[in-house]
């Protein structure tokens, strides 16, 4: 009985992990043209809902370099970090 309701906890615990809130193909158009706008791009697939806004996982840009990019809710860039 003891470990039952252990492993009912820590399954409950894990669901919001694999939880992932999907962006809307709007803001999806509207981040892709803000990339294109700064020479970079990226998978949609990696575009990641953050309380604050979002990350873009993987950003390439021109001259080949890589980035993880955050976007605050308006979608202005916060935060940049080579990979």
């Amino acid at each position: 009985m003891k470990r039952t309701f252990s492993f009912l906890i820590a399954a409950l615990v894990a669901v919001p992990a694999y939880a992932a809130e999907e962006v809307d193909a709007e803001t999806v158009e509207k981040i892709e043209a803000y990339l294109a706008s700064v020479e970079c791009q990226m998978d949609p697939d990696d575009i990641e809902v953050e309380d604050d806004g979002y990350e873009l996982d993987d950003v390439i840009c021109k001259g080949g370099n890589q980035f993880d990019i955050e976007l605050d809710k308006d979608l202005n860039e916060v935060g940049r970090r080579a990979e």
